[in-house]
């Protein structure tokens, strides 16, 4: 026997009910974002190497050791998205988005991928919805995408802790800086050995590392929220205000950073009471579309990673029911099935038309075997009065009807 194919380590197939949870968050999601006016853009899934060392940043985790990059044959460094922000502001500037100043409201969906250990809700591809508001300030922005946040956890009845904070911005982010570093200096030898490496060069990483040692440090540090300039003080008191006037609740969190460079002033994460972990996260970018080449553009974000909330989503709305058309003799049989199975499905019921032969009790055997709820037999006798059988597979009840009472009757049940 051939040696059997399986998948890479740390990716995995969606089948049957994990796909249909999947459609199920996904689209929950969409609805949100679209009746927020946001408008779906489809991204590549590669780009430029250099495109998430600019943005990310290269002393990320994410950059130092969990991307996927390869070189084309033209040597040219390309990765597999590792996240989806960078892309939408690669395409805001490529595509001159900005040039009729109007400010952007985009979404995405689609497939990350990042070389982490494989865990519960953690996959090497993995997927995210995730939307962005480009060129605005304004701090009704920052409310109203955290509201958005806290909706999608409402919809799917996930329980979750919104954490806020502000990171300031090129004023009075130094400041912190170098308070941050003259703290950190005095417990390096207590550091991790990434994070003695991150120490000059970007000490706000440290406050986002998982080892159990740096993360104790990080707990004394300096809060960032103390040396915030006036004009960041006034941004994030406004968006506490317009959270709570949206009964948004939320917990402030002064050691929160993310883990990415181009954050700036707000940032926020759901954390689940469940899983301990970030389900959906994001903040205010206000200098990556400058720093990536385009005019100066203030922006803000979220990401929704789609397997985690998948753990948590408890229950599925049930399926419409499922019909089974049965034919049953020759040809003529056989079109009239398939006219009557297209006809119920044009009326929006589920239906499955059978592609088996053989006695009617194997038939309706198989019917129940794929989950059908009824079957309809459509023989000779049924042709000619013009009235099928609709057996009720559950309860074996059996009821003779015409087409149209068929339809009326699992409309109903729908």
């Amino acid at each position: 026997m051939s040696e059997k194919i399986k998948t890479v380590r740390g990716f995995r197939d969606l089948i049957g009910e994990e796909a249909r949870k999947y459609r199920f968050v996904v689209e929950k999601i969409r609805n949100i974002l679209e009746k927020n006016n946001f408008e779906e853009i489809i991204l590549p899934t590669v780009e430029y190497t250099k495109l998430f060392t600019r943005s990310i940043g290269d002393a990320t985790d994410i950059v130092e050791k969990e991307m996927f990059t390869f070189q084309d044959k033209g040597g040219r460094d390309i990765a597999l998205r590792p996240e989806g922000t960078a892309g939408v502001v690669r395409a805001y500037i490529e595509n001159k988005l900005y040039a009729d100043g109007t400010y952007k409201k985009l979404y995405y969906e689609g497939s990350m991928f990042r070389h982490e250990r494989p865990q519960k809700g953690r996959y090497r591809e993995f997927h995210q919805v995730g939307a962005e508001v480009l060129g605005t300030i304004n701090p009704l922005a920052d409310a109203e995408i955290i509201k958005i946040a806290d909706d999608i956890l409402k919809t799917l009845q996930i329980e979750a802790t919104i954490e806020i904070n502000s990171l300031g911005c090129k004023k009075c982010r130094p400041k912190y800086r170098e308070a941050l570093i003259n703290y950190l200096r005095q417990h390096r030898e207590e550091l991790c050995e990434d994070c003695q490496r991150r120490l000059e060069k970007n000490p706000l990483r440290i406050l986002d590392c998982k080892v159990e040692t740096c993360k104790v440090i990080a707990q004394k540090a300096p809060k960032i929220t103390d040396y915030l300039c006036d004009e960041c003080k006034t941004h994030y008191r406004q968006v506490k205000e317009y959270l709570k006037a949206l009964n948004v609740e939320f917990v402030e969190n002064p050691y929160l950073v993310r883990g990415l460079d181009y954050y700036s002033k707000t940032v926020f994460e759901c954390v689940s009471k469940e899983l301990g972990k970030t389900v959906i996260a994001g903040g205010r970018y206000d200098y990556l579309v400058e720093e990536l080449g385009g005019p100066p553009t203030p922006a803000l974000g979220f990401a929704a990673g789609v397997e985690r909330l998948m753990l948590l989503v408890k229950e599925l709305p049930p399926k419409k029911p499922l019909v089974f058309i049965i034919p049953f003799g020759g040809e003529k049989e056989k079109i009239e099935a398939l006219k009557i199975a297209e006809k119920l499905r044009q009326e929006g019921i589920r239906t499955e038309l059978s592609y088996r032969e053989g006695k009617l009790k194997k038939q309706f055997e198989y019917a129940a075997k794929i989950g059908a709820d009824f079957a309809v037999v459509v023989g000779e006798n049924e042709l000619q009065s013009g009235k099928f059988p609709l057996k009720n597979l559950h309860t074996r009840e059996q009821k003779i009807l015409t087409l149209e009472e068929i339809i009326q009757t699992l409309k109903n049940l729908s």
